[in-house]
């Protein structure tokens, strides 16, 4: 006879030499990275059982790359160096 997941457990894993938090309750499971407060993936088992977990994990993915600060693409300049633009010379 299986026990009753009434509570939510939690276990470490490591994935690549990476450490993540898996959390397994009632609702689903989530994917947390070791010391993160947001998970990087969530999955309800209601959206597994009826067949929508892909767009499900599609859609928390997209809505993480929301929730992260937008990085400036790299130019081929050092980003420390601020471009120095030469004034023009006025024509005569």
């Amino acid at each position: 006879m299986a026990t009753v997941l009434d509570k939510e457990l939690k276990r470490q894993i490591v994935v690549d030499g990476v450490a993540y938090t898996v959390a397994v309750d009632p609702d689903g499971l989530r994917l947390t990275g070791k010391g993160k407060r947001t998970p990087e993936v969530e999955l309800r088992w209601r959206d597994l059982l009826s067949g929508d977990a892909a767009m499900a994990v599609a859609l928390n993915a997209s809505l993480l790359r929301k929730r992260q600060p937008a990085t400036k693409p790299m130019t081929e300049e050092s980003p420390h160096r601020a471009s120095k633009r030469v004034p023009k010379k006025p024509r005569r």
